[in-house]
């Protein structure tokens, strides 16, 4: 079961730089069900070392809400990168997963990304098999552009890649 949250959803949503200490209580969050695939990795090392991560939160020094990466570090293997199109990837606390804040979450990141990064347009990949999540990109306005199949620990995975812009 997902710890609880003792917090209040944070009246506003910021992107910030990933400290040492957020990136320890990522390390430790445990997603339920088939979302056990999201769970962190001991061998992915420590995200605050890479500055493609960065933290979500609900102000400088409000509870953390989540992370987001972009580049090289949000695409899964084998897919290739894309002249003008950043890769980003998103991982939510498992403890506000679920609760009805996802696109307010995912809608904080895309606006750090839309002002930040120089590029036509935004990806991302989700697995197939997450209704939840691409039902949530879909009403963020990014569409469906194909599958990308890639071996992960032993397994095939079929992902949906997504793109907006």
């Amino acid at each position: 079961m997902p710890p609880v949250i003792d917090d209040a959803w944070p009246g506003e949503l910021i992107v910030r730089s990933l400290t040492v200490a957020d990136a320890e209580q990522i390390a430790r969050w445990r997603y339920e069900g088939p979302w056990e695939v999201y769970n962190p990795r001991a061998e992915d090392g420590l995200m605050s070392d890479n500055p493609a991560y960065l933290a979500v939160a609900g102000d400088r020094d409000g509870p953390l809400i989540g992370f987001c990466c972009a580049g090289v570090e949000a695409r899964v293997p084998g897919l290739s990168a894309q002249d003008d199109v950043l890769d980003i990837g998103v991982g939510m606390n498992p403890a506000w997963v679920g609760r009805g804040h996802g696109a307010e979450f995912a809608g904080a990141v895309l606006d750090h990304y839309r002002k930040t990064a120089a590029v036509r347009s935004l990806r991302t990949v989700v697995q197939a098999w997450n209704e939840r999540s691409l039902r949530l990109m879909r009403s963020l306005g990014f569409t469906e552009a194909g599958d990308h199949v890639c071996e992960q620990d032993g397994k095939q995975v079929v992902y949906k890649v997504l793109v907006s812009g």
